[in-house]
């Protein structure tokens, strides 16, 4: 059972992502009061990781970082009563907590250990294609098809209600697969209060929480876009959500720690990685469009009025397949006559290899024009030309093409060197394939110190759409403008949505607020950004948080793993955005 409820269950953070602070989990529980200590491990990116280090180690395939921290904390939990929940677990959640099984063991401690499956569709997935199911690719609408023998992994996202039953039976560890972000802390927090599944505002609530504390030190200044405002960000501190009984929360930190926790640094979070007003979890729609905010202190963010709507229908399923190999050669180009030397490289790399563009599966040129005219030092002298291939025949891509740029070295362009190492074999690389499958298919398997439950997810139902109460947009600012970077008054945030990025823009002021959402309409970005000229692009507001929201369709080709963009994730696009200069009206600027 449950606690008896006080007003708030604190849930902090101890990692962002597979590879965040390993010493993060000693200084949450070490640093001040906590009552549950979570922590996100899975990126998309990451499933392929686990994939292939399962591949080479069998028993492997969850994140054993997180194990790590646990041999540091696990003592001062217990003795705390602290619940520790983690989605570390990757494709082998039974091998992760078998692994702090064993540290526990080695301690002499004795915890309840449980974990969460039934999220990994790989081993029934012909037999859910043979049902019925296409798992038609979730923004082109491309069926699957033979692919399916290349799925490396499948995994559907799962919600709360699996960590609620394992904490309800005692559970003092629990470890899940391929749990949402935010439902590590959604499910500390149902479980906590009691709440029930219907409990739709709440638990939207508690998802927002989730999503503003689960990439660690983003809530508390990083990756912020006004850092330089932020007294110390040597070293931030990670965050934690006090919960409420009606799911509005505050996010702070622990006394005396680094970085910061204001208005910024939570509306910049609640951008990342989202697509519309609707942002969609197994147990409830969140409506991003109703929340409010409101600084209570310093280092003290309250987050209230989130309503929520009924449990999707279904559930996304994160799939890698096999793309086949990939690799480059990357030149300097030097000096005088840029254009006329990236033109040579071409035609004698081309001439060297014993393959043909046409031979190749995929082939990108990236000619990056980084010098300046009349250079300071040599390295602003520098441009660079790239050549990229992608292809499943390994042989194609490995020493016979890396191979050609090598020949040429010596009788190619002058000034001529190498901007990416030496020449090398071909890279294996995987493909993101999101899809939908209904959640009466994916029951959650919830094992509590050896005993099985099956736990199914929140059916779907009707209800009426919620109109969420749009606060009043001044008068657009007018008179006398200035030529200004965008990032003079606005914030940004932006990542990746497999093979979408998004990038989220944000006003401090309700005045700039108003002349954002009048200029920055998708034409003018088309306009300021190249790379959105020709793409789909889509806008949603959220003047509630003095925000908008665009989503660039297909900038990052078939996700992270296979995109040949300098900066796969997007993580700099916003930042990108923020240099632009354009006319901005004084009256904003003072």
């Amino acid at each position: 059972m449950a606690p008896s409820t006080s007003d708030a269950i604190r849930i902090a953070n101890c990692s962002g992502f597979f590879g965040d602070r390993l010493s993060a989990a000693r200084e949450m529980v070490q640093g001040g009061p906590i009552d549950a200590l979570t922590g996100d491990w899975l990126a998309e990116l990451t499933m392929l990781i686990l994939s292939r280090i399962q591949a080479k180690a069998p028993g492997a395939g969850y994140a054993r970082t997180f194990v790590t921290q646990m041999e540091e904390v696990m003592g001062e939990c217990l003795d705390k009563n602290i619940k520790v929940v983690s989605n570390a677990g990757g494709l082998n959640p039974q091998g992760c907590a078998d692994a702090v099984q064993e540290i526990a063991d080695r301690l002499g401690l004795n915890p309840s250990i449980a974990y969460v499956a039934g999220d990994d569709l790989a081993p029934r997935l012909r037999e859910l294609i043979e049902a019925g199911n296409d798992f038609s690719h979730l923004d082109t609408g491309e069926s699957l098809g033979e692919l399916a023998d290349r799925i490396v992994t499948a995994n559907a996202y799962i919600g709360c209600w699996g960590i609620v039953e394992a904490l309800n039976q005692g559970a003092d560890i629990v470890v899940t697969g391929r749990a949402t972000d935010a439902a590590v802390v959604a499910g500390p927090a149902a479980w906590y209060h009691g709440w029930q599944r219907d409990d739709w505002d709440a638990l939207a609530g508690a998802i927002v929480a989730g999503h503003v504390i689960e990439c660690g030190g983003q809530a508390t200044g990083g990756n912020y876009s006004f850092f330089t405002e932020i007294e110390d960000l040597t070293y931030p501190g990670f965050p934690w959500a006090d919960v409420y009984s009606d799911g509005s929360s505050v996010i702070g930190k622990h006394d005396g720690t680094g970085g910061e926790v204001s208005i910024g640094t939570v509306t910049s979070q609640l951008l990342y990685e989202i697509q519309s007003e609707r942002y969609f979890n197994p147990d409830v729609v969140s409506r991003f469009d109703t929340i409010q905010l409101e600084e209570l202190e310093p280092d003290r963010v309250k987050i209230s009025g989130t309503r929520g709507e009924p449990a999707p229908k279904q559930l996304k399923v994160a799939m890698n397949y096999q793309g086949g190999f990939r690799n480059q050669i990357s030149i300097g180009l030097t000096g005088l006559d840029i254009e006329a030397k990236a033109e040579l490289i071409e035609r004698q790399f081309w001439n060297a290899c014993p393959y043909g563009p046409e031979d190749y599966e995929s082939v990108v040129r990236k000619y990056l024009p980084t010098h300046k005219v009349n250079p300071d030092t040599n390295e602003e002298a520098v441009a660079v030309y790239k050549i990229i291939v992608k292809d499943p025949d390994e042989r194609k891509v490995g020493r016979a093409f890396s191979n050609a740029g090598t020949e040429i070295g010596l009788c190619s362009i002058p000034g001529m060197f190498g901007t990416g190492g030496g020449p090398g074999p071909g890279q294996p690389f995987g493909v993101y394939w999101p899809a939908l499958i209904d959640s009466e298919l994916v029951p959650m398997e919830v094992v509590v110190d050896g005993k099985l439950s099956v736990v199914d997810n929140t059916p779907h139902s009707n209800s009426e759409e919620i109109a969420a109460s749009a606060p009043e947009v001044l008068d657009v600012v007018s008179g006398p403008t200035q030529l200004a970077p965008l990032g003079a008054l606005f914030g940004t945030r932006s990542g990746d949505k497999g093979p979408n990025a998004n990038l989220g823009i944000f006003a401090r002021t309700p005045e700039a607020f108003a002349w954002l959402s009048s200029y920055l309409s998708i034409n003018k970005l088309k306009e300021l950004m190249p790379e959105a000229e020709e793409r789909k692009i889509d806008r949603y507001d959220l003047p509630n948080l003095l925000s908008l929201n665009f989503i660039f369709h297909g900038l990052l080709e078939e996700g992270v793993a296979a995109s040949t963009r300098q900066d796969p994730q997007a993580k700099a696009l916003g930042e990108y955005l923020r240099a632009k200069v354009v006319e901005i009206p004084k009256n904003l600027m003072t």
